[in-house]
C-alpha cells in the first residue's frame, strides 16, 4: 500500500510501472493512450482479437500514423499485415496508465458538481476507488452519496492516512480553493484534480491537473462564432455575385 513518507508515494509506484523512456513520453501522446484504451477496451469487450492502426484512427479521430507513433514510445506491438493484439495492448496500456494499481480517491467539496461525481460510475470502471468525501458545511456532512458518508473536511488528514488515499478531486468554490488545496497536500495528498475555475499552487513533489469547464465552453463558443463568421462571409459573397450578374 501507499506510504507518504517514503520512497513509496503516488510518483514513485508510477515510477515502478515505467522505463525511462516512457516517463519522457508527452503529455499529449498519455491522453491519447487513454482514448486508446477505452477504444480497445470497447473492441475487446465485441471479442475482436485484432485490429489495425487504420481502424483505431477511425474510432479515435486521430491519423493512422499519430496511433502508431503513440504506441512505439512504449515498443513494438503490432505485426504488419496482422494489427495490434486487441486484448494483450489493452492490458499494456491500462499498466502503463496506472490503472492497475488501485488508486484511491477522495473527493472535497460535495456541492451540485461534487455529487455528480460521487455517483459517476466511471471512476469503478477505469479501476479507481473513490473512497471518501469532504466538506465544511453541516448541511451535507454525514449524509450518505452513492454509498460515502461525507464527512467534516477537519477529518481529511486522519482519512487520507487511514484509507491511504492518493488523489484529491477539489470540487469547491473559487474564493477557497486555494486553502482546500493546501490541506489536502499538508494531508498527503500527492495528486489533484482540480475543477475550481482558479489557477493553483502545489509543491513541486504533487500533481495538478485543471478542469476548467467554463474555459472549455468558452473554447465552443469560439468555434461556433468562427463557423458563423465564415457562413456570414459566403453569403454576402453570394449576394455580391447574384447581383453583379
Amino acid at each position: 500500500m501507499l506510504s507518504f513518507d517514503g520512497p513509496h508515494t503516488l510518483r514513485d509506484r508510477v515510477a515502478m510501472q515505467q522505463n525511462h523512456k516512457e516517463r519522457t513520453v508527452p503529455p499529449t501522446t498519455i491522453r491519447r493512450l487513454s482514448t486508446y484504451y477505452r477504444v480497445l477496451t470497447a473492441l475487446d469487450e465485441n471479442g475482436s482479437t485484432n485490429q489495425s492502426s487504420e481502424l483505431i484512427s477511425q474510432l479515435t479521430g486521430f491519423t493512422a500514423a499519430q496511433v502508431r507513433r503513440d504506441l512505439a514510445y512504449f515498443g513494438s506491438f503490432g505485426k504488419r499485415g496482422v494489427g495490434y493484439a486487441v486484448h494483450p495492448l489493452k492490458n499494456h496500456l491500462a499498466s502503463i496508465l496506472g490503472t492497475t494499481l488501485g488508486w484511491k480517491i477522495g473527493l472535497i467539496g460535495v456541492g451540485n458538481l461534487g455529487r455528480a461525481l460521487l455517483a459517476y460510475r466511471g471512476f469503478t470502471e477505469q479501476g479507481f476507488d473513490l473512497v471518501a468525501a469532504f466538506d465544511n458545511s453541516h448541511a451535507v456532512i454525514g449524509e450518505s452519496i452513492n454509498g460515502i458518508n461525507v464527512q467534516n473536511i477537519d477529518n481529511l488528514a486522519m482519512t487520507v492516512s487511514t484509507e491511504r488515499i492518493d488523489i484529491a478531486i477539489i470540487t469547491v468554490p473559487e474564493l477557497t480553493a486555494q486553502a482546500v488545496v493546501d490541506q489536502a497536500v499538508a494531508a498527503g495528498i500527492q495528486a489533484i484534480l482540480n475543477f475550481a475555475p482558479k489557477q493553483l499552487h502545489v509543491p513541486a513533489h504533487v500533481e495538478l491537473s485543471n478542469v476548467d469547464l467554463a474555459l472549455e465552453v468558452e473554447y465552443l463558443s469560439y468555434t461556433l462564432s468562427k463557423q458563423s463568421r465564415v457562413l456570414a462571409q459566403r453569403i454576402r459573397g453570394r449576394e455580391h455575385s447574384n447581383r453583379n450578374v
